[in-house]
Parts: C-alpha cells; structure tokens; sequence
C-alpha cells in the first residue's frame, strides 16, 4: 500500500528537512546536508507514486550518513 503524501512530508520534517512552497501543489524540500532538493507534488491525502518514495527514502540516508560521517 502506498504512502501519502502527507507522511512523506512528515519524514522529510523529522529528518530535518524544510519546506519551501513551489508552484500549485508542488512543494520543495530543503536540507543543509543535502545536495539539492526534494520535490514532492500532490495533495497531502494523494497517493505517493513510486519514484517519490524512493527520492524521499534516499535523500534521508544521504543525510543521516552525512550526519554520521560528521560525528566521527
């Protein structure tokens, strides 16, 4: 069963990450650690699709492992 969109949110913000607002329902998600961004469209009670769980899935171990590597 997919996740919605509105507990991908929530990952991201307890990983540290911060919204910036985008365009209609597209957000932006930032994080010092990370290169780039994290952008997730729909509405909060929408479906992910795949591919936006896997973006929001890697880009959490991206900063936890940097985060990792930063208290060694």
């Amino acid at each position: 069963m997919p996740k919605k969109i509105r507990e991908l949110k929530a990952m991201l913000k307890k990983a540290g990450f911060y919204e910036k607002s985008g365009k209609g329902s597209h957000t932006k998600w930032l994080h010092p650690q990370y290169p780039g961004r994290v952008t997730l469209s729909g509405k909060d009670g929408s479906d992910a699709k795949p591919y936006q769980e896997s973006e929001v899935a890697e880009a959490i171990r991206i900063v936890m492992q940097r985060g990792d590597e930063g208290n060694e």
